[in-house]
């Protein structure tokens, strides 16, 4: 085959460009520290860096941010149930001493005062927040768990479920008098012949008290049947104040809504009747909240409306058309309103308690109870000091004094039969803040279980991302000392292909002639 001076030059000028792109090739990675410049240069490694690229991507995201986050709510979260536990605490040591101990009146008043203190903490501790965010009020984080200020521009119809369980002996005196029962101008020894006495009611608490006086109000009660098809009877119940005559002492048959105090109060035979219940569904309406009351639809099935505040004061208003809102619990099941947080890949963990799992109005009720209980002790003893004070008055008859003695008899009776029923109530205090200090550290155990996963979940992906890093490393960043050794091979080849250029296009046209 006869090799043209063309031939060789398109030869030369070929080897000496690859020679050159293969030069200008580990300048690049030299200068750049990487292997390619352009997935063309090798598709393999583009592939690859960008799967990599997207899992460090997501790894930083996880261990950078997310967990950091989680942990910073969850570490909110698990600091208020810590100081929640401390006050429940506190709450059973003072209904420890109120039950055991006997108590001066200032004795009293102080943990009185201590026990609303401390109550009203539980709540404040309910409005915790992380960023902005409260932390136990499930999805509605722009929401707190309580009322800021005092409230009489909503009306809330609720429909609470209790259990039957909830259904408790009530005790309350029966009998009291009043001093002005007696009466100077006919002082009649047979006007306090009866002694107060001691009586028992089946009560049930509603949440709230100062209801809407509700017009035929109905009890649903779930019992047998299955969870498709629960058997549900509806008992009518009359709506009547708890200063109403024989307010806690109804017919065998009858069941009495107390508004005012949210009480429902169960005659003998119906209790028999329903104490074996599942379940218990009352809907009522409640239109003034205190500041400090819980949001009802934190806790319940409820509907808000704002009404209209132009009449007169006390006086409720109308409801202003297009403000209702809706709130169904029940729609989350048995799940409630998580907050997960992805951690991992494929893996959420919730990072939120809600309110209704750690703080409840039974601890309230509990302790409205204790204080109208001392309240009662010490009007007792105040009549019983003002009858004294009456007793001591000169120019009394012999007549009004056998009568005073014998009101001021009847009134020590109560005094004793209330103090009884006071220490009582300390010991349902006592109770109820051991239920929930337990309700509470079994939340607190639940989201320090939960805070080991996390960090188990932190430690993975911080070993992930220096694995997945290095991966990425290896796979895009050139070998430095390589390339250098590569760069000079190269540019050895490269000038070698220039001198032997130089050789073959040596002769020229005018060698020929």
């Amino acid at each position: 085959m006869r090799v043209t001076n063309v031939m060789m030059t398109n030869n030369m000028k070929s080897n000496i460009n690859a020679n050159k792109n293969h030069l200008s090739d580990l300048e690049q990675q030299q200068s750049t520290g990487k292997k390619i410049q352009r997935p063309s240069d090798d598709p393999i490694i583009a592939v690859r860096a960008l799967k990599l690229r997207t899992s460090v991507s997501e790894i930083t995201q996880y261990y950078e941010r997310n967990i950091p986050d989680a942990r910073s709510w969850m570490k909110v979260t698990e600091t208020a149930l810590g100081r929640m536990d401390d006050v429940y605490n506190s709450i059973n040591t003072y209904c420890v001493q109120g039950a055991n101990d006997p108590l001066t009146a200032e004795d009293r008043t102080s943990v009185v005062q201590n026990l609303e203190e401390l109550c009203a903490q539980i709540y404040q501790e309910g409005n915790s927040d992380y960023a902005g965010r409260y932390v136990f009020t499930g999805f509605k984080t722009d929401t707190s768990l309580t009322f800021d200020n005092d409230c009489n521009h909503l009306k809330y119809t609720i429909t609470e479920h209790l259990p039957a369980t909830d259904i408790a002996l009530h005790t309350y005196v029966e009998g009291s008098y009043a001093l002005s029962a007696y009466d100077p101008t006919d002082p009649d020894q047979n006007v306090f012949a009866e002694a107060p006495t001691k009586k028992e009611c089946y009560r049930m608490q509603l949440s709230y008290t100062d209801l809407l006086n509700a017009d035929d109000p109905e009890l649903l009660v779930t019992t047998n049947g299955t969870e498709e098809e629960p058997e549900v009877t509806s008992y009518s119940m009359t709506s009547m104040l708890s200063t109403d005559q024989n307010a806690y002492a109804p017919e065998e048959g009858d069941i009495y809504f107390l508004y005012d105090t949210g009480e429902i109060i169960f005659g003998s035979e119906v209790y028999n009747t329903v104490r074996l219940a599942d379940d218990f569904s009352v809907t009522y309406q409640k239109s003034q909240f205190s500041k400090g009351d819980t949001r009802p639809q934190h806790y319940f099935d409820c509907t808000s409306v704002e009404l209209n505040q132009t009449g007169e004061e006390g006086e409720i208003g109308e409801e202003i058309e297009g403000t209702t809102i809706e709130y169904n619990l029940s729609q989350y099941g048995d799940a409630g309103q998580t907050i997960d947080y992805e951690v991992s890949f494929s893996q959420n963990l919730q990072v939120n308690v809600l309110a209704k799992d750690c703080i409840g109005n039974a601890m309230k009720r509990s302790v409205d109870d204790i204080i109208d209980a001392v309240n009662d002790v010490t009007a007792t003893e105040e009549k019983i000091a003002q009858a004294n004070k009456m007793l001591e008055e000169d120019g009394i008859s012999e007549e009004q004094s056998n009568a005073l003695k014998k009101m001021i008899e009847q009134m020590e009776t109560e005094k004793v039969l209330k103090t009884k029923i006071m220490q009582e109530r300390f010991s349902k205090g006592i109770t109820v803040s051991a239920t929930w200090e337990n309700i509470v550290n079994r939340a607190t155990a639940d989201i320090g279980s939960r805070a080991v996963r996390l960090n188990l979940t932190e430690s993975r992906m911080q070993d992930q991302q220096l694995t997945f890093t290095d991966l990425l490393t290896t796979n895009e960043d050139a070998d430095l000392a390589e390339t250098i050794i590569n760069l000079g091979s190269a540019n050895n080849v490269y000038q070698a292909s220039l001198n032997a250029a130089s050789k073959v296009v040596k002769n020229s046209l005018m060698n020929f002639i």
